[in-house]
């Protein structure tokens, strides 16, 4: 399960060492083996999939038509955009040049847990989309879904 925040250290060739406390369950499950890719509804995130993870999202992807534009749009954006990494014996895993690019990773970056995968932000921007989530103001016209409106902890 992956879960937590992590704030980590992005190496001058573009590495970045997963905490040890995701390492056995990463080898366990997807064999250090991932994919990467943006996330599209978030202009400065990236995604990162345990590789079993990720072959359920191209198989969603795969049902999308190639024919409706947004669901084209969707395909190229994920799609297009999916680098294949894995673990190294040290733990590392490289993030494409044109990734980190897209998300303006500098050195200091957020490892956050998301169940099936990881988002990764840029230490500051990560801040920043936390303090505005906390300050949104659901009654502002925020309409909840059904899910949320059912949530509680």
């Amino acid at each position: 399960m992956l879960r937590g925040a992590n704030a980590i250290n992005l190496d001058t060739k573009g590495r970045i060492a997963i905490p040890t406390r995701y390492r056995d369950w990463l080898t366990d499950n997807c064999q250090g083996q991932f994919v990467c890719t943006i996330d599209f509804q978030s202009q400065n995130c990236l995604l990162l999939y345990p590789l079993h993870e990720w072959l359920l999202i191209e198989n969603k992807l795969r049902g999308l038509s190639s024919t409706n534009p947004q669901e084209r749009r969707i395909q190229r954006l994920i799609l297009g955009h999916a680098s294949e990494c894995e673990l190294d014996k040290n733990g590392r895993t490289l993030i494409a040049p044109t990734l980190r690019q897209h998300a303006k990773l500098d050195k200091k970056i957020m490892l956050v847990g998301q169940l099936n995968k990881f988002e990764i932000w840029d230490e500051e921007v990560w801040h920043q989309q936390v303090q505005q989530d906390l300050e949104s103001d659901m009654s502002l016209g925020m309409e909840l879904s059904d899910s949320l409106k059912e949530f509680s902890f």
